[in-house]
């Protein structure tokens, strides 16, 4: 990890106590809602009771959409949903594949290979679809870029609806169909992942259809929420507006889910569905269902939620597990070849790095970490005969998407957003590129920006670290991007008795502060700590509900530390919390000097990290 500075967004007094006094919380919840622009208790009440909600009507156009399917139901014909191969594309594929299945249609659909088709609707694809006979393609987390192909389709006799949620095309052009698309269709959640577009979907279908079409008496549309929960935390959207109260309902949905395939997902994960969170979602669901999708097809993913039979949904649970288990070892393999690049090439603003026999279906992952570690942007080519696949990650500040915008005419093909994108390149234009990307980043990006940033939402003392203000601090969840994990800062720590846990991968130890002492842990930090035992820190820390063998208590949990120093002032801009997510911006605040300067940190972020985290599995 980059060594970060420490930045605290404004908090007058009279607003924090406000906000005790009409919410009846604590100093430190109070400080989180301030910082975190809910300011005025009517906002921060409606951001704490999570429940915002909007009918399928909100979608400007979304009638043309239903008239289109409900007439195709009627008339009989096949229906193919194409959706893609991550989690939120198999999930609004199981959406919409049940709702129109429990309206009496003819139904199918279609997945594309990560390796042989890549992302998104393609011209081969729609032949081949309208050669097996569908008479209406309904895509599924792709198609809004796909101008071409769903024109296309319409030549072959293929009636097209899009429902998706990626950003449009650079040059403003859409598919001439029928959209259902958050952003697009202007609704009041612009932020919904695919599998909550095709709930809305399902809903509208199903409150359209009435008794003409006979449904299924056993299927409603809520009954998956469940899915739309799993999908809105592992595509990362924004966990702000309606997505909050989808995620929360959804959690519960997911821990009585009656899917066997669900079911089996937790049990080969062991994740306790009494105990469901958004963070089991996201470290233990999650990639097992997104890892088939990776290494093999992602076709066992649709069919692990949609089959009926347990004994069946053991069998493919299992094989998503096998899946899950390889691509971590992939992933590590290609984790180290890339460090071993970053070694040679030096410093940079902006990163290019490519592997003959690296894992197309994996370099996303590895641009992540190491654009977590080191505080770059990184591009990771997967290369084989004289074609690269890639895929990008960003940093706060960089759009990743504008960058590749920029660069265009190296790329065959690219897409995505400002924090995550994918392209096609020709080998032969790897290098040109590379150092495109690198002088793109190197004009983008200011010094200060190259620093990364750690955030404070409260600022605590010792006795204030207990049970009472952990299970107080869960109202706040579901945690995610734009509604990330509280972070308190401790003035004055010292730390002590350190032991090592985890076979020596983490740390156990304690904080002493204002007479408190609280266990505490670091994750990933291996047996050493920032800071010296007994010296003064400045330390962040997320405090959690332990669960151990039957007995909760309050634990810490590292986040960032250095030695105690005196606090800077600025005044930044207000607003609300931004996250380095696909819809927003970097945050303005507060800064606190680093420990040492710039280039000295950036000198020694390979062998000094001093944030511990844990890792995504």
């Amino acid at each position: 990890m980059v060594p970060a500075r420490l930045e605290i967004a404004p908090c007058p007094e009279p607003r924090r106590r406000a906000l005790e006094q009409a919410l009846g919380v604590s100093n430190a919840l109070a400080q989180v809602l301030v910082r975190r622009g809910f300011d005025e208790p009517q906002a921060a009440r409606a951001f704490l009771d999570a429940d915002e909600q909007h009918p399928p009507a909100a979608f400007e156009g979304i009638e043309e959409a239903l008239a289109a399917i409900l007439a195709r139901v009627r008339a009989g014909g096949r229906i193919t949903v194409h959706g893609d191969y991550d989690v939120d594309g198999i999930c609004s594929t199981a959406v919409l594949v049940r709702a129109l299945g429990a309206l009496g249609a003819e139904v199918d659909w279609y997945l594309p290979d990560r390796a042989s088709d890549g992302y998104g609707l393609n011209a081969d694809t729609v032949r081949r679809l309208a050669a097996r006979g569908t008479r209406l393609l309904i895509t599924a987390d792709c198609g809004i870029t796909a101008v071409e192909e769903v024109a296309l389709a319409r030549t072959l006799g293929v009636e097209v609806v899009v429902s998706d949620h990626h950003a449009p095309r650079a040059d403003g052009a859409l598919p001439r169909a029928p959209i259902v698309h958050p952003s697009v269709c202007n609704y009041p959640c612009p932020d919904l992942c695919a599998t909550a577009v095709a709930h809305k979907l399902a809903l509208g279908l199903w409150e359209g259809a009435g008794r003409s079409l006979a449904p299924a008496s056993a299927y409603r549309p809520d009954n998956d929420l469940d899915l739309v929960a799993l999908a809105t935390v592992a595509d990362v959207v924004a966990l702000r507006g309606e997505n909050r109260a989808l995620v929360r309902r959804g959690l519960r949905a997911l821990a009585a889910t009656a899917k066997p395939g669900l079911r089996a997902l937790m049990a080969v994960a062991r994740a306790d569905p009494a105990r469901l969170d958004e963070r089991t979602v996201a470290f233990a669901l999650a990639p097992r269902l997104n890892a088939v999708g990776r290494m093999q097809r992602a076709d066992a993913g649709l069919e692990l939620i949609l089959t009926d039979d347990p004994a069946r949904a053991s069998e493919v649970a299992a094989e998503l597990d096998r899946a899950n288990h390889e691509r971590r070892h992939t992933e590590t393999r290609i984790l180290f070849d890339a460090e071993r690049q970053l070694a040679v090439l030096g410093e940079r603003t902006g990163y290019v790095l490519a592997g003959e026999d690296w894992h197309p279906g994996v370099i996303g992952i590895v641009a992540s970490r190491l654009a977590e570690r080191h505080h770059r942007p990184f591009v990771l080519v997967a290369l084989h005969d004289d074609i690269g696949r890639g895929s990008g990650r960003s940093i706060p500040g960089f759009d990743l998407l504008a960058a590749l915008n920029g660069c265009a005419g190296h790329l065959v093909r690219h897409g995505g957003h400002r924090a995550a994108a994918g392209l096609e390149l020709e080998r032969a234009r790897l290098e040109e590129f590379g150092m495109a990307f690198a002088a793109h980043a190197e004009q983008a990006l200011d010094p200060e920006q190259l620093v990364a940033r750690e955030r404070v939402d409260a600022i605590v003392r010792g006795p204030q670290l207990g049970m009472a203000l952990a299970e107080e601090l869960r109202t706040l969840a579901p945690f995610g991007c734009a509604n990330p994990g509280v972070s308190l800062l401790v003035r004055d720590a010292r730390f002590a008795e350190r032991r090592a846990m985890g076979e020596g991968r983490h740390v156990r130890f304690t904080v002493l502060a204002d007479g408190v002492r609280a266990p505490a842990v670091a994750f990933g930090a291996g047996t050493s700590l920032p800071v010296r035992d007994g010296v003064p820190a400045d330390a962040t820390f997320k405090l959690e509900v332990n669960e151990w063998r039957g007995v909760s208590e309050p634990r810490l949990v590292l986040r960032h530390a250095q030695p105690a120093r005196e606090l800077t002032q600025a005044v930044p801009e207000r607003g609300t919390l931004k996250e380095p997510c696909p819809t927003s911006a970097p945050l303005q605040s507060t800064l606190f000097p680093p420990p040492e300067p710039a280039a000295a940190q950036t000198r020694k972020r390979r062998q000094a990290p001093i944030a511990a985290s844990g890792a995504r599995s």
